[in-house]
């Protein structure tokens, strides 16, 4: 079992390479399934088939759906939503000021994963590739789970909290409660998910400086919310000393971007795709496009297409004789763009606006940090036990 998530800077050819990815893996003889995650849905147009909410075949071994987060909202908030309302309405909250206080943040996001997540449990398919948006939305998509379980936590405390809530003139019943711990279920699946060794991140971008600078962002971001990128796509590559002086000035350019993106990603592959000839739409198209890319389809290669990608773990803690260690994963990260903090149990990341939360272990708690360093791509934090708190055990 393998998901891949693909994602990259708007109009680099993201949704078509993820749809040439599964054509080819469905000629490779896997049963193959390709969501779209994007509110645009550009991929029925990519496939040139109709989808809809459910996977539809549109070609031997291959399937295809288009997420609606709003029906799947609608199973997993409306309870939740519908006891907050009143409970505001209680207090005199305006109406339409109240539909907007309870609408829940990254809530369309969550609800396109919590499909990705009933696909992976439905065991049905090998591979499972998910067409997301633009970088800076799936960022905000893959954040979102973790984000959310701490809103939902604040919002609605569904354990330690419970007689603070009993204690409301309109104290939530058990339908409300039953919704609240679902959801709460439901998150940690969806994490489980996308943090297992099997899922990874591959991104696309075109072979030009702006668009590397940007990618070479969304790859430390990802690492710090602890998702594995697996390669990087470079999509409509001029072939060098080919055609006109305007071209080839261009494949000159390209070369450049090309040579520095691999050294900035390595040891992760930088694949390239060279520019077609006409736009790849539909399926035979997209197996040309493909085959480009990957090389021939054929069931030799289903078993690459389903290893998981090897990488150094997103986040690990090391014992040490007078202390911890904690290493977090952050690659191309500057120092000048990263902030570090402590805000209770947690530790709070941010690097050039991208913010992490992470809940520390029990161990950690009872430490204090002290002091951090980013070398070589990672970032080490030490900590040493509180005297006063280890004692106390």
């Amino acid at each position: 079992m393998r998901v891949v998530l693909f994602t990259g800077k708007g109009g680099v050819g993201k949704t078509t390479t993820a749809a040439a990815t599964a054509v080819q893996a469905a000629g490779c003889g896997l049963k193959t399934l390709i969501i779209s995650a994007d509110p645009a849905h550009s991929l029925a147009d990519a496939l040139d088939a109709p989808l809809g909410s459910q996977p539809e075949e549109v070609a031997a071994g291959l399937f295809a759906q288009q997420v609606d987060p709003r029906a799947r909202s609608e199973q997993s908030w409306r309870a939740i939503q519908e006891y907050l309302l009143a409970a505001l309405d209680d207090l005199g909250v305006d109406p339409l000021t109240a539909e907007e206080l309870t609408e829940l943040p990254g809530a369309d996001e969550v609800f396109s994963l919590l499909e990705l997540r009933d696909q992976v449990r439905s065991g049905q398919w090998d591979l499972v590739l998910v067409d997301c948006g633009p970088s800076a939305g799936t960022l905000r998509l893959l954040a979102a789970p973790e984000v959310l379980s701490r809103y939902l936590e604040r919002l609605l405390p569904i354990e330690r909290r419970i007689a603070r809530l009993a204690a409301l003139a309109r104290g939530p019943g058990d339908g409300v409660v039953e919704a609240a711990q679902r959801l709460a279920t439901e998150l940690a699946d969806v994490q489980e998910v996308l943090r297992a060794p099997y899922t990874s991140v591959r991104l696309v971008l075109t072979a030009e400086s702006v668009v590397l600078a940007e990618t070479r962002r969304t790859w430390t971001a990802l690492a710090l919310h602890g998702y594995t990128v697996d390669a990087v796509v470079a999509n409509r590559v001029f072939p060098a000393g080919a055609g006109d002086d305007w071209r080839q000035r261009w494949a000159r350019s390209q070369a450049e971007v090309l040579s520095e993106a691999e050294a900035s990603f390595a040891p992760i592959p930088v694949q390239r795709s060279g520019y077609a000839a006409v736009e790849p739409v539909g399926v035979p198209a997209l197996a040309e496009l493909a085959a480009s890319l990957y090389g021939p389809a054929g069931p030799e290669h289903a078993v690459a297409m389903l290893t998981p990608p090897a990488g150094p773990q997103p986040f690990v803690i090391d014992r040490e004789a007078d202390g911890f260690v904690l290493r977090l994963a952050l690659p191309l990260a500057e120092r000048r763009f990263l902030d570090l903090g402590r805000r209770g149990d947690d530790l709070v990341v941010t690097v050039e606006g991208n913010r992490r939360v992470l809940a520390l272990p029990s161990a950690l708690r009872r430490c204090q940090v002290d002091g951090a360093a980013l070398r070589d791509g990672a970032l080490s934090i030490r900590f040493v036990p509180d005297p006063v708190q280890w004692r106390s055990m």
